[in-house]
């Protein structure tokens, strides 16, 4: 891997983290050298590699490389780096789990109780426009009436029937929401509920590198880089020489089409295979044992100087175990977060336009039942004011006349100061 930190001194550095690199180090303290490493292309070929030792572009490759009789021919390969083989990985299916709330989990919660919410706002709605007007409802309690309406909602949304039909224009116009609402729900979960037992039924369908041969699965459906040992193997053990396969130019490419499902399985080194499912995808799989066991080794050119100090020091760290330890430390430990198993339950984000047009639609239908009604409201609102105003009006007038009594009966009375005594 390749990654960028900041120096003591503020400066970006690049830095190479891996099995190779801490290689390369354990041998440079071994050896005394000084590295000079070049990165080559994610695209560059094996076979490309191979040619450029021999033409002197490079001293040594440390990196993946296969050993093999064609590129032994060609190259030496000091003592092996790394015990390599091949490996198959597919998608991962999860195992079977008995749960008597699975045909739930095509909605969240939240989608849910959003669901119940439009049932119960939508009865509320029919229960205020139709009561006055819908003899079902006229001659009931305030309580049955709401839970009538209530249930049509309910009915209309589970294409159960209802037991009144509205007769307002305001009282279709919500029915035709909940007909649009529950269209898209009714679709949406029906949808994701059979996806949902889909994968739960779904096992691997291959067990082995044996199914492969047999043609379980469709030799086009099956990836493989070219170029590579997988190829060299598929060509001579599988195929007899026919490219039938769905051919990748790079390793990345390899597993972005399995994940997007335009490959079934994929053939790829031990090693690399260990890195991957444990440490970036958690839904990719091995499947099998192991098979077409080979060596990496370090590629350098026919005679080269430094051969016999090279694998002098490869055996010794052999004989350590920190060869050992190293690929336990990078390929069998697993610290990969689940950040790529998602949940194939709706949420509200992904239907919240749909309960927006849903909300819109019920408020045209209550101005609606208001624009219907508003002689009734003006009649209403009529009385109300002209009560309040003649209410008022008489406490006005018996105000001044609580005014006039008082002020006659104090000019009635004679005050204290004209009484004279003889």
């Amino acid at each position: 891997m390749v990654t960028n930190v900041v120096g003591e001194f503020g400066q970006n550095k690049t830095v190479l983290l891996g099995y190779i690199p801490d290689l390369i180090k354990l041998l440079q303290n071994k050896i005394g050298f000084i590295p000079n490493i070049t990165l080559v292309p994610s695209n560059q070929t094996y076979s490309g590699l191979i040619q450029s030792v021999v033409n002197g572009d490079y001293d040594i490759v440390i990196g993946d490389v296969t050993e093999n009789s064609i590129r032994r021919e060609l190259v030496t390969f000091s003592y092996p780096i790394f015990d390599n083989s091949l490996r198959i990985v597919m998608r991962k299916t999860p195992d079977i789990i008995i749960d008597l709330q699975s045909f739930l989990k095509s909605f969240s919660r939240n989608l849910w109780l959003l669901v119940l919410f439009a049932v119960i706002y939508a009865g509320l709605l029919i229960c205020l426009i139709e009561r006055n007007n819908n003899e079902t409802l006229r001659n009931r309690s305030k309580l049955s009436q709401l839970t009538m309406s209530i249930w049509y909602s309910f009915g209309n949304l589970v294409g159960y029937g209802v037991d009144f039909h509205v007769n307002t224009a305001a009282g279709r116009l919500v029915t035709a929401s909940l007909y649009m609402l529950i269209l898209i729900l009714v679709a949406t979960f029906t949808a994701n509920l059979a996806s949902n037992l889909t994968i739960l039924k779904s096992k691997n369908i291959i067990s082995g590198i044996d199914d492969i041969k047999s043609g379980k699965i469709p030799f086009n459906r099956i990836g493989i880089r070219v170029g590579t040992a997988s190829e060299d193997y598929y060509l001579r053990e599988i195929s007899a020489n026919t490219r039938n396969y769905y051919e990748f130019e790079s390793e990345q490419k390899l597993y972005n089409n399995l994940l997007d499902g335009v490959v079934d399985t994929i053939f790829i080194d031990a090693g690399i295979a260990e890195y991957y499912t444990n440490n970036i995808y958690r839904n990719l799989t091995i499947v099998g044992e192991e098979f077409d066991k080979g060596v990496y080794g370090i590629v350098s050119r026919k005679h080269w100087l430094y051969d016999e100090d090279l694998d002098v020091n490869i055996l010794s760290l052999r004989e350590s175990g920190k060869l050992d330890d190293l690929r336990e430390t990078w390929f069998q430990k697993k610290g990969c977060p689940n950040i790529y198993e998602r949940s194939t339950a709706m949420y509200i984000d992904s239907m919240s336009g749909l309960f927006l047009i849903f909300a819109i639609i019920t408020v045209l239908s209550l101005l609606l039942s208001i624009w219907t009604k508003r002689y009734i409201v003006k009649n209403f609102l009529s009385q109300l004011f002209g009560q309040r105003k003649l209410l008022f009006q008489n406490k006005i007038s018996m105000v001044k006349r609580l005014s006039k009594t008082s002020n006659y009966t104090q000019n009635s009375k004679l005050p204290s100061s004209t009484i004279v005594q003889f």
